[in-house]
């Protein structure tokens, strides 16, 4: 499956389920940061922070990839409507 194929099938995908996954972006970047704070080793900060960081940054870009120009145009009107 080649990447052109992957972004079809990502188009394809609902407005709503594009607002989902940059949802849990959102969480994930928190989660990425947040767990700084516990009293773990720096190994396993580090490595719980490159997990979660990359996550986040794989459902930003799933994300923007699913909602397109059109859906960011759509958000920035109801952003400014609120």
């Amino acid at each position: 499956m080649a990447i052109s194929d992957v972004k079809t099938f990502l188009k394809k995908l609902s407005f709503r389920t594009g607002i989902i996954i940059l949802g849990f972006c959102i969480l994930c970047y928190i989660i990425s940061f947040a767990q700084m704070a516990f009293p773990y080793s720096a190994s396993l900060k580090g490595a719980l922070w490159v997990v979660f960081f990359g996550l986040a940054k794989t459902f930003q870009y799933v994300g923007l990839i699913i909602i397109g120009t059109e859906g960011i145009k759509r958000i920035k009107k109801w952003w400014q409507r609120s």
